[in-house]
């Protein structure tokens, strides 16, 4: 990556006086031995990425930089000092995200650089060059977490906070729990559940268990199965996939949850409310279609995925009470 000439020397400067004001054992280093030497929050350890790549990272992160990984550090009580710009849309982190700093999207390399983190990870690996120049940076790649369990596992290793970690998935599995008894009273044993977006250039779109939209809860909280056409060519294969109008009946669900995308306005719902097709379908005969809040569904960090339990329950009983069931 090709580093701009301006911030080069800003960065040059900003390391050099960092090592003028240190001289113990790090005097004299380059920046990149941020990776290999004791940092002033105590002693390193050896965190293996992803990709095989083993990184020396604090044995214990004080000040933690992340570009999408905030709910995820949160979760198991790790001290976020910064974040990418899109987790402050996120109502489930809300208040946890008063006292941090949004650093942009893409990441601001000169507002990290004033944060000192001691711990840096992104999922977009396109700045870890200029990134790992300021402190230790692990590149954690998008749906490397398959669910909630392997994230706090992850995030757990990484903040070294496994037992932090250990005590929020024991919550989080009691409040499945409950909310699945709840809703095995009100549906149907052979009922299909299915995860779809209507994005705001009216496409559509029908997803698997671990792309947000609320797919953790259905599929993996909840227990809820999806229509053999979405378990074959969505979820087995980890993949979203387009529907044109024509074949949406063959991806249809009895319960179709849907995320209305529009983030300028010019909702594409009444359009496609008002096609025959739509019309036919067995969920919209049976009331059984959820509209839902983008920002509110689309994350999926466990905190997020905690928090969406009860609101997909509540939609699920509520509905079953109004259709009389």
């Amino acid at each position: 990556m090709k580093v701009p000439v301006i911030f080069s020397s800003f960065l040059a400067t900003v390391l050099l006086l960092g090592g003028c004001g240190n001289t113990s054992s790090n005097e004299g280093e380059g920046p990149n031995d941020n990776q290999n030497g004791a940092t002033a929050s105590g002693e390193m350890r050896t965190f293996t990425a992803p990709n095989g790549e083993e990184v020396s990272i604090p044995e214990n992160p004080e000040r933690i930089v992340t570009d999408f990984y905030a709910g995820e550090f949160l979760a198991v009580g790790a001290n976020v000092v910064g974040a990418g710009s899109w987790s402050f849309s996120n109502p489930f982190i809300e208040e946890e995200l008063k006292n941090i700093k949004d650093v942009g999207d893409p990441v601001n390399t000169e507002e990290v650089l004033e944060l000192e983190p001691d711990l840096i990870v992104v999922m977009d690996e396109e700045q870890y060059e200029t990134l790992s120049q300021i402190a230790p940076t692990v590149v954690i790649p998008y749906n490397t977490a398959k669910n909630v369990e392997e994230s706090l596992q992850l995030f757990g290793e990484l903040a070294n906070a496994e037992a932090e970690a250990a005590q929020f998935l024991d919550s989080f599995n009691e409040e499945a729990e409950a909310a699945r008894a709840r809703v095995e009273e009100v549906v149907e044993d052979d009922a299909t559940f299915g995860i779809y977006e209507l994005t705001d250039k009216g496409d559509f779109w029908v997803f698997n268990d671990n792309a947000g939209r609320g797919g953790q809860v259905i599929y993996n909280a909840l227990g809820l199965k999806a229509p053999d056409s979405i378990d074959e060519e969505v979820i087995k294969t980890g993949e979203m996939k387009q529907l044109s109008t024509e074949v949406i009946p063959d991806y249809a669900a009895d319960y179709m949850f849907i995320t209305d995308y529009h983030p300028e306005g010019g909702s594409k719902l009444p359009e496609m409310e008002s096609s025959p097709i739509w019309q036919g379908l067995e969920a919209v005969k049976n009331n059984r279609v959820f509209i839902n809040d983008f920002d509110t569904f689309y994350p999926y960090d466990p905190i997020s995925v905690r928090g969406q339990i009860d609101l997909i329950a509540d939609m699920i009983v509520e509905r079953a009470e109004n259709n009389g069931k």
